[in-house]
């Protein structure tokens, strides 16, 4: 029997719903057709505890899916079946739908909606009240912890650059035009320029065809141990960072975690040092305008390997360090990154 286009895509989009495993984890279904042409359900258990066998739930996804245009189908197919490596557009729905992308392709354990946050790229970042609301999954990024409040969402304005500058020790004074220049490091060993940032969102990944940014993997050394090189390899789609009217964020786009320090990050009177582990697909605020206020005078801690700079920011990929891990300094992780604020 003929079936046409949209009809096909949504039966797509079924089958790369997600479905845990039996150690809980989610993965897509990918399950094909039987040879009578109906989904292959296995009767596995689909989010929140409900089983693949429940009609409902099967009824609820094609009417959703089926208030989509073509073209938002395709968009939408695009970002599912990519995992998010292809820079997909927005799918515009209905805000009462906005979870439904996020709950059938990537989480199923979300409980409320103050725990996804748009990414800046997104239309619902930029007009959080409008009749409409993007339910493209890979938009949007979950909230890492208690410690990192969803953000204000206004537009950026010129005025969230008016703050107060403290010197680089790694640079020297940045310029007024930069928000930020970032160093990528292995171990000890600061591997290539400096890259400036101009924009207010900035990609940094290992070896993608996709999109425009800072590509880790163009940048040579030799010789590298295996362990950089093991490292390096898990960098994957790296991290996205945005500067926002509230402060920096860092959003996990790798397949492993990502480990962060930052001055803005530490407890009040403690003593240790303070790093936060981001899961995939979780987002931090790395940097806090308003705490840094607070910071900028503060004594230098004396936990850190090297010069303490109250306007930068320490990210290591899928290796920590600290008093919970072996390795104590930043500087003994095999890949990491040095974001220097410019805090004008």
């Amino acid at each position: 029997m003929f079936r046409s286009k949209r009809s096909g895509l949504v039966r797509r989009l079924w089958r790369c719903r997600l479905v845990p495993d039996a150690d809980g984890e989610d993965v897509s279904s990918g399950k094909r057709s039987d040879g009578g042409g109906r989904d292959d359900w296995n009767g596995a258990p689909l989010g929140r505890g409900r089983p693949a066998l429940d009609p409902e739930l099967k009824r609820s996804t094609y009417a959703f899916l089926k208030k989509l245009h073509e073209k938002s189908l395709d968009t939408l197919l695009e970002a599912v079946e990519s995992r998010g490596a292809v820079l997909s557009a927005c799918v515009m729905a209905s805000p009462a739908e906005l979870r439904v992308g996020g709950d059938l392709y990537r989480w199923c354990d979300l409980h409320r909606a103050a725990q996804l946050k748009p990414l800046c790229h997104c239309q619902s970042f930029w007009a959080p009240d409008g009749p409409a609301a993007c339910c493209n999954p890979y938009h949007y990024s979950r909230m890492c912890g208690p410690e990192s409040p969803p953000p204000p969402y206004s537009r950026l304005s010129p005025t969230a650059d008016n703050k107060p500058l403290d010197t680089s020790v790694s640079t020297g004074t940045l310029q007024r035009h930069h928000w930020c220049n970032v160093a990528y490091w292995e171990h000890r060993t600061r591997v290539g320029r400096l890259y400036s940032v101009y924009e207010h969102s900035l990609s940094i990944f290992y070896d993608l065809p996709q999109g425009t940014g800072f590509c880790l993997g163009q940048l040579s050394l030799e010789p590298r141990s295996s362990t950089v090189q093991r490292t390096r390899g898990k960098i994957g789609f790296g991290i996205l960072l945005s500067k926002e009217p509230d402060g920096v964020w860092a959003y996990n786009r790798s397949q492993h975690p990502i480990f962060v320090n930052s001055p803005t990050l530490h407890i009040p009177d403690c003593k240790s040092l303070i790093v936060r582990k981001v899961m995939p697909g979780f987002s931090i605020k790395v940097f806090d305008y308003d705490r840094s206020c607070h910071v900028q005078h503060s004594a230098e801690p004396g936990h850190l390997d090297g010069p303490f700079d109250p306007n930068s920011v320490r990210i290591s990929f899928a290796k920590g360090w600290g008093p919970c891990y072996s390795r104590q300094f930043i500087t003994s992780c095999p890949c990491w990154l040095e974001i220097l604020l410019n805090n004008r």
